[in-house]
Order: structure tokens, then sequence, then C-alpha cells
């Protein structure tokens, strides 16, 4: 597939229509592809981040995502106690500020406030089901 890039991250959802709506609204993603079940669960999901793609998926019923294992599993909590990106995606965007803003307006959970120096400012944030992101301007 020629117009992928080298690198794809896929990010497992316990609803992945619901998580692809969100990643638009609070990110900014825009929504490549969609292939849901006739039971309604997400078998296959593209969004272009910038340059860049995501695939998303519900790989079974049984999935639980990153939120919900902390809050029922001790030692989950415990590892994600840190604001820091665990397991999660760095995305490269325009305005750190602006994009700051839309994720918290949508209710993206805030890791840390923007930090870093005038030309390579960031933040990181955890989205609807508590996978880590971290959107930086390039330097």
């Amino acid at each position: 597939m020629p117009d992928y890039p080298a690198v794809i991250p896929m990010i497992a959802y316990q609803d992945g229509p619901k998580a692809m709506d969100w990643l638009a609204a609070a990110f900014g993603f825009k929504e490549k592809t969609r292939m849901v079940t006739a039971e309604g669960r997400l078998s296959h999901g593209e969004m272009e981040a910038g340059d860049g793609l995501i695939m998303l998926a519900t790989p079974s019923p049984d999935y639980r995502g990153p939120k919900k294992h902390r809050e029922e599993c001790e030692q989950a909590a415990k590892w994600s106690s840190v604001p820091y990106i665990i397991d999660g995606v760095l995305v490269y965007v325009l305005d750190v500020p602006a994009h700051y803003e839309q994720a918290r307006s949508a209710g993206a959970r805030i890791l840390s406030e923007i930090d870093g120096e005038e030309n390579a400012k960031r933040y990181r944030v955890e989205d609807l089901e508590g996978h880590r992101w971290m959107f930086m301007e390039r330097g």
C-alpha cells in the first residue's frame, strides 16, 4: 500500500465507533475508513493525523482500555500515576495551544500543561478510554 506511512500505530478501543467520533472532535483527526460489524463493533478504522495515520479496532467484546484497566487493577493504577506517555503516540501539530484548547474543551484528561521552548511546545493528554498522547510542535 504505497500511500501508507512506514509506521502506523494500531490502537484498540472498547467502543471503536465512539472513539473515532471523539478523536475527530477532540484531536482533529480525520476519518478515512470505518468498518463496523452487524453488532456495531469496529472491525477496522483509519484516521488521518496530519500526514500520519492511526488504525483502530475493537479486537474482541472482552477488550478493556487503559482507563478501565486502571479502575480494576491496582498495578495498572500505579504505573499510570505518572503524567508520562505509557504505550502512547506522539503527534506533531501546527499549533499546540489551539490543539490543547480543542482537546480540553472536548473533555480530554490533560496530563501535563503546555511546556517546552517557544518553538517546541508540547502537552500530554489521555483520550476517552485512557490511551495517552503527546502533541508537539516541531522545533
